[in-house]
């Protein structure tokens, strides 16, 4: 049993956990950055591919273009922290602004977006939804997901 917005709670307090780990290191192991970027990048596709398109509706389209432009600015950050080394004197700076950027995005997510859902979709159709977003989550893993943003900084994600 796997309630979507559960799941994305729950992902979101990982997220936070592993980026504000990565901050206070005073070196970044250039391996959890990976770990914590796959991460990131699996919960973006999830939200994006099914999250978004089936909670669509009038009263929830202005957040979701709104959250779209944030995973835009969160996908840009991490590509430019992919492409430094961990040693890098911009790296800290920039995952600063991305474990910031990352709390408001799941704050503002919690706080508008989800009491919506919850309305929009009862126990049965969020518990449905849960179970997709997790089977894509397991397929995500199986490969390099952070790799994906690097194709997706151009624009923000349509919404479908």
């Amino acid at each position: 049993m796997m309630d979507a917005i559960e799941l994305l709670e729950r992902h979101h307090r990982e997220l936070e956990q592993q980026f504000s780990g990565l901050k206070k290191a005073s070196s970044v192991d250039p391996e959890q950055f990976s770990t914590a970027a796959d991460q990131l990048a699996t919960h973006i596709t999830i939200e994006e591919q099914h999250f978004y398109p089936a909670v669509r509706a009038r009263r929830t389209e202005d957040i979701l273009l709104e959250s779209l432009e944030e995973h835009l600015s969160l996908k840009r950050v991490l590509a430019d922290l992919l492409a430094l080394e961990t040693t890098d004197e911009k790296f800290g700076p920039k995952l600063h602004v991305l474990a910031e950027q990352l709390e408001h995005h799941h704050k503002e997510e919690e706080e508008h977006l989800f009491p919506k859902v919850k309305k929009l979709l009862d126990d049965a159709g969020r518990e449905e939804l849960g179970q997709e977003m997790q089977a894509r989550m397991t397929e995500l893993r199986r490969g390099e997901p952070r790799k994906l943003v690097l194709g997706q900084t151009d624009e923000a994600a349509p919404l479908p």
